[in-house]
């Protein structure tokens, strides 16, 4: 009978709505978790006649669920200090990958297992773009983001260093200032390169590059020379190197910029230390100059460093994976990849905070963090329930509501049905 299926329809709907409901209120401290909601529309209409006007007569036949709703607003970032923890702030999704399957997922909740892999609390793959030698390929195919856990970074020999000094241009002939960068070989072995000025005439200076004599398996230190020459301003202009000719300083067709040093048969097996000593800063202008003012380096660099083990790892917004070792170095390791889809209504939930494409929702688009509208990430964050507590008990009282009326009307048709038995007695 029509009178008892119509709230029978309507009593399923409810609870549906009182499910759905349930579930968002259950999931109230889930990272991640978007809240839902449930749309209802009336079923086909039955028509039994005409009125005089034509109008047709409709009797409606209850009620279904038309949809149910994700709400993709953002959830409150809360931070937890923990460097495995990420959160996004904007659009899109983490890439997954579970079982060789590509999924998606804005919870941040990541940890890494005995190999090293990032993954999520349910053991799938977090997927970024690789890096090599510390640069990332946003070409490349996706594959799953690993922390070097355990390993050591490689030594890099010093290929060029770097002195700003000042030479007092009032010191008297004969004047000596050593100056001391340490420097790298190709085993990560440090060695204390001396540069040694010597006040050789007006607006002229000495320089004598060595490293200790015991640092050599000949016990002999030979040091690279040559001479300095400043103009009236105290700005180095020329260089000559050994018994080369003199070279104006500059970065013209002829000119020199730096000095090259090459030291020889070191002790510890190492390679042959090649390196340039640049004589430009920033704006190619000298970082060796000569004024009244005592000798003083103020500052050296050089791009050489020891073997390291890894220490750490952050994450930066953009998505960047940057393990740091305990040489002090960083090196990009890989770049946390995010994607979105043209119908989020259209994603499949999967449960664990993940999502599946459909033919609904489209082909996701997959790029850096930033580009074509994805958001940025933030390290040591998670991405709080975006449910409102008191819209979902606003909404559990009109569910709670309709129940009860639904009920009441299916209790109402079965009183006026046992009135009309008791009629025919």
């Amino acid at each position: 009978m029509a009178s008892f299926f119509i709230p029978l329809t309507g009593l399923e709907a409810d609870s549906t709505a009182l499910n759905t409901i349930a579930n968002d209120l259950a999931n109230m401290n889930t990272t991640a978790f978007k809240g839902q909601s449930v749309n209802f529309a009336d079923l086909f209409y039955q028509q039994i006649g005409t009125a005089g006007s034509g109008d047709p007569i409709q009797v409606g036949a209850g009620v279904q669920v038309s949809s149910i709703e994700t709400d993709f607003e953002q959830g409150s970032i809360n931070s937890t200090g923990n460097a495995t923890d990420v959160a996004l702030n904007g659009n899109g999704f983490f890439v997954i990958q579970d079982g060789g399957v590509q999924e998606y997922t804005r919870d941040g909740n990541f940890s890494l297992d005995s190999n090293g892999n990032l993954i999520t609390s349910n053991g799938a793959q977090v997927m970024g773009y690789p890096a090599v030698n510390g640069v990332v390929n946003t070409n490349a195919p996706l594959t799953a983001i690993n922390i070097p856990v355990g390993s050591v970074e490689q030594p890099q020999a010093t290929t060029t260093l770097n002195m700003t000094a000042n030479l007092d241009a009032t010191s008297a002939l004969g004047t000596t200032f050593p100056a001391q960068i340490t420097v790298y070989d190709s085993l990560g072995v440090s060695h204390v390169a001396t540069v040694t000025y010597t006040q050789a005439g007006v607006n002229t200076w000495n320089y004598s590059v060595a490293l200790p004599a015991g640092d050599f398996t000949s016990g002999v230190s030979t040091p690279v020379t040559g001479t300095l020459t400043f103009n009236s301003s105290g700005n180095l202009i020329q260089v000559k190197q050994g018994a080369g000719p003199v070279q104006t300083v500059g970065t013209a067709a002829g000119d020199i910029s730096s000095i090259a040093l090459a030291f020889n048969g070191l002790a510890d097996g190492a390679a042959n230390l090649n390196m340039n000593w640049n004589l430009l800063g920033s704006g190619n202008t000298p970082t060796i100059s000569q004024v009244a003012a005592a000798s003083a380096v103020s500052a050296t660099t050089q791009n050489g460093y020891a073997s390291g083990e890894y220490q750490s790892f952050n994450i930066a917004s953009d998505g960047t994976v940057t393990a740091t070792y305990s040489n002090g170095q960083q090196q990009a390791i890989g770049q946390l990849a995010l994607a979105n889809a043209p119908n989020l209504q259209g994603l499949e939930l999967l449960g664990n905070g993940d999502y599946a494409t459909t033919l609904a929702s489209g082909t996701p688009s997959i790029a850096a963090s930033g580009a074509d509208g994805l958001g940025t990430m933030e390290d040591g964050a998670l991405e709080e329930s975006n449910v409102n507590i008191s819209a979902e008990f606003s909404d559990l009282i009109i569910a709670q509501r309709a129940f009860e009326a639904d009920s009441k009307t299916v209790t109402t048709f079965d009183t006026v049905t046992q009135d009309t038995i008791n009629m025919i007695h």
